[in-house]
């Protein structure tokens, strides 16, 4: 049995909290147990300059912790991000771009904010899963103002992580586990269960192909609820 007590196939409690900033053109916030992010999806008419001329849109991320997101207080990155800030960053980019026709968003640019305002493991994973609805609600507004003639967005992404938490193949991992873990993982899966991403590390033993399957088919059980969530709170 976990420390939560939650069962290995078990994700945490999972709220998603449509429209939770006014100003924004898509916005939620997203808990996964203890974990807490706020997303929002901001357009703007241009374009980087690199990418003028070619007759799509773009998206991209920012990505954020506030000091006492954690039991001790972490300075701001108020300078340049750290290396682990940009990693993340660009995953929730790419997780996001990949599930859109950007062809469909000419010289329209959409930036996705995600705040963690209390952190208990899975942050990233939160981003992507609650970035998924800023950015859907913000299309939604665009299709509505007829800035956009067709919704590009092929279909729903969501992402959850995994672990071998001692000797046990366990999802939606929280601080505690993740700090203990013998493998940890992360999944980024379509709702059609298609592969965005996979991150996996061995931080002890290294795990075997059964191993991976395992982890691999609870994610993508897990995922499926997360995309239920998703699908709640945009009203369908």
């Amino acid at each position: 049995m976990r420390h939560s007590e939650r069962l290995k196939d078990e994700i945490r409690p999972v709220e998603i909290i449509p429209g939770f900033n006014p100003y924004a053109e898509g916005s939620c916030l997203i808990r996964c147990g203890n974990t807490h992010v706020v997303c929002t999806a901001s357009v703007e008419e241009k374009l980087p300059a690199w990418l003028k001329g070619q007759n799509k849109g773009w998206i991209t991320a920012e990505y954020g912790m506030l000091p006492r997101a954690t039991q001790v207080r972490v300075p701001r990155e108020a300078k340049k991000p750290s290396g682990r800030t940009q990693e993340i960053q660009r995953l929730i980019g790419r997780s996001l771009r990949a599930v859109v026709d950007l062809e469909k968003m000419k010289d329209l640019s959409i930036c996705i904010d995600c705040d963690v305002i209390q952190a208990d493991g899975g942050t990233r994973t939160a981003s992507i899963t609650g970035g998924f609805v800023a950015l859907y609600l913000a299309v939604r507004k665009l299709l509505m103002e007829k800035k956009l003639k067709t919704n590009p967005i092929k279909e729903y992404v969501a992402a959850i992580s995994c672990a071998i938490h001692e000797g046990e193949k366990i999802v939606d991992v929280d601080y505690e586990e993740d700090c203990h873990a013998q493998a940890d993982m992360n999944f980024v899966l379509t709702e059609s269960g298609k592969i965005v991403e996979i991150q996996g590390t061995a931080e002890g033993n290294p795990f075997d192909e059964s191993e991976f399957n395992e982890m691999f088919a609870l994610a993508k059980d897990g995922i499926k609820q997360l995309i239920e969530k998703q699908k709640q709170a945009l009203g369908f």
